[in-house]
């Protein structure tokens, strides 16, 4: 599973939720949490079950559910109750996640459905992020989501242009992410029609070692998902060192050269991960 731009659609919306597969993002969010008005919450689970329900909607992309944190039984009760095990969407998205027991909560409600789907955890408090580590090694858990707005109003934290408020909680979600195997997905960049500013910030987040990004327009997906696809020359040297493990492994050796540099494991980490990005992107490698 390659999750390069995760996009968010109101849950109330019907017709941006039916849209926002054909935006090209990887993973599309159903969202009864941020998106959607208290007055608004039983319209938009009637239209989420509605939309998943519809035998003409069929995605490209996986479709995740938000549910809205509070009142999580009623979205669950609304969306995956009677599905006979097919529930339409592929994952659910746990807001404020702060424990690994409030996985497990929201894994247990979605069995009391016969529903097993994995859990985004989105890590956007203090307490997510002091306690990242127990929610990504959680069973149900395959991606922390980081959420800087969020997380910088729980402590206090002015945000600013070059984010130095959140880079500690930033850097702190994707090693734990990449310490439990599960994916890492960045915060959202709040300004939509600042491209350049989203395309350095995904740069950015890539650097970091960040699987994907959130988006929150359809605009943004294609600035995220071009920001995680590798250039012409990381593509050709990553191919070059796995053609090369191939003929090192026959011979039984673990460190190997390539144009001069030598590889060993870390850098062939680097050459798998730009093959899974570049063929993420329907690149060859």
């Amino acid at each position: 599973m390659v999750r390069r731009s995760v996009l968010f659609s109101p849950g109330d919306q019907p017709d941006m939720m039916r849209k926002a597969d054909g935006a090209g993002a990887d993973t599309v969010v159903f969202d009864l949490e941020d998106a959607v008005a208290p007055s608004r919450k039983a319209a938009a689970r009637e239209a989420v079950r509605g939309v998943l329900d519809d035998p003409e909607f069929d995605p490209d992309a996986e479709v995740c559910v938000r549910v809205s944190g509070t009142e999580t039984y009623r979205d669950l009760e609304a969306i995956a109750d009677d599905v006979d095990g097919a529930p339409g969407f592929d994952a659910v998205a746990l807001p404020k996640a702060e424990s690994a027991a409030a996985v497990r909560q929201l894994r247990d409600q979605l069995r009391e459905r016969d529903c097993v789907v994995p859990v985004l955890a989105l890590v956007e408090t203090a307490r997510g992020v002091l306690n990242a580590e127990e929610i990504a090694d959680a069973e149900p858990t395959d991606a922390l989501v980081f959420g800087a707005e969020d997380y910088a109003a729980d402590v206090g934290a002015t945000r600013t242009d070059d984010g130095t408020e959140v880079l500690y909680a930033r850097e702190s979600v994707v090693a734990t992410a990449a310490a439990a195997g599960v994916d890492a997905v960045d915060t959202v960049y709040t300004d939509f029609a600042d491209t350049d500013g989203l395309a350095s910030e995904t740069r950015f987040a890539a650097g970091l070692g960040y699987d994907g990004k959130l988006a929150i327009h359809p605009a943004q997906v294609p600035v995220i998902n071009d920001a995680f696809t590798p250039d012409d020359d990381d593509v050709e040297w990553a191919r070059a060192v796995l053609d090369a493990r191939e003929a090192a492994d026959a011979a039984e050796r673990g460190v190997f050269e390539v144009d001069g540099e030598m590889i060993d494991a870390p850098l062939l980490a680097q050459a798998e991960r730009i093959r899974e990005r570049a063929r993420a992107a329907g690149i060859d490698v």
